[in-house]
Parts: structure tokens; C-alpha cells; sequence
């Protein structure tokens, strides 16, 4: 379990990059794109969360990640219209956007350790 320090310069770095960068989300997997259509939320909705998330919405991580550039992943949940909803990030390969590899609601309860 990473600090809260940690988490927040995580987030700091993250929205930096996201503002200058953009962001890609990872659409291509079917739960992500049906949360959006469950939830009846735009894009730029979902983008202005992730530029909203806060160290006390922090899961999980870093976790070790591989397949996109090796950036660590960092996982986050939010409420969104009654739902949780789980939200995978990770800061990507320099000089390029961060990537959002999940955004759906929730398959089980969600903990998170620095929420007083």
C-alpha cells in the first residue's frame, strides 16, 4: 500500500501529464464502453474525473505493469451516479498521454485504506 504522500504526487504527475498529453481510455474492452452507456456519461465527463480523483479515492497500487510502457498502475474508485465505479490508471511512456486501462462500474466492494 503506497502513502498518502505517495498518492498524491502520483496524482499530481498524473494530472500534469493528463493536462498537457490528454489521456487514452481503453474502450476497446466491453465493460469500460457499457459503463458509459449504463451510467449515461460522456467522455468528457469521464476525463474531468480523472482530472477530480483525490488521494482519499486511492485503492490500490502501484501496481507493476508490463504491457504499456511499464509505467506502474494505480487503481482509484469513484461514486458516480450511485455506482462505485473502479478506475485503473497509469502514467504510459514518456512524452505521450496517460492511459486509463479501466473505468466500469465496480465487480465488488471497493476498499480504500486512506479514506478516514
Amino acid at each position: 500500500m503506497a502513502t498518502s504522500e505517495e498518492v498524491y504526487s502520483f496524482l499530481q504527475d498524473f494530472k500534469v501529464k493528463l493536462g498537457i498529453w490528454g489521456v487514452v481510455f481503453r474502450d476497446d474492452r466491453g465493460k469500460n464502453a457499457q459503463t458509459l452507456l449504463s451510467l449515461e456519461i460522456t467522455p468528457v465527463f469521464r476525463e474531468k474525473i480523472l482530472k477530480e480523483l483525490e488521494v482519499v479515492d486511492y485503492a490500490k497500487g502501484p501496481i507493476t505493469e508490463n504491457l504499456n510502457g511499464g509505467a506502474s498502475m494505480w487503481v482509484f474508485g469513484k461514486i458516480i451516479k450511485g455506482q462505485e465505479v473502479y478506475i485503473k490508471i497509469t502514467l504510459g511512456i514518456s512524452y505521450a498521454q496517460v492511459l486509463c486501462i479501466s473505468f466500469h462500474i465496480a465487480e465488488h466492494a471497493m476498499k480504500f485504506p486512506l479514506k478516514n
